[in-house]
């Protein structure tokens, strides 16, 4: 993977958590959290995609696609969690 795949990655990975957070609201702190669940799933769904032979939609070396559905993913797993108030 190139150096800048790896950038166009972390851009394109930021997209959906900022959108996510535009669309559900929250503080600084949602944001960053929404941030980092879009990269983590991000990555995450580039690899797996690419270790499982599920390559669609790609720019590059870049599995954008199954990026995409693992980003969404984790942003829905993780806006989930944070639903869960302690007592």
């Amino acid at each position: 993977m190139t150096f800048p795949s790896i950038v166009l990655g972390v851009v394109i990975s930021t997209l959906p958590g900022a959108l996510f957070h535009l669309w559900k609201g929250g503080g600084p702190g949602k944001l960053l959290l929404y941030i980092l669940l879009g990269w983590v799933g991000f990555w995450a769904g580039v690899i797996l995609g690419t270790m499982m032979g599920l390559v669609f939609w790609t720019i590059g070396p870049l599995n954008v696609g199954m990026g995409l559905i693992g980003s969404l993913l984790f942003l829905g797993g993780g806006y989930w969690l944070s639903l869960i108030q302690a007592d």
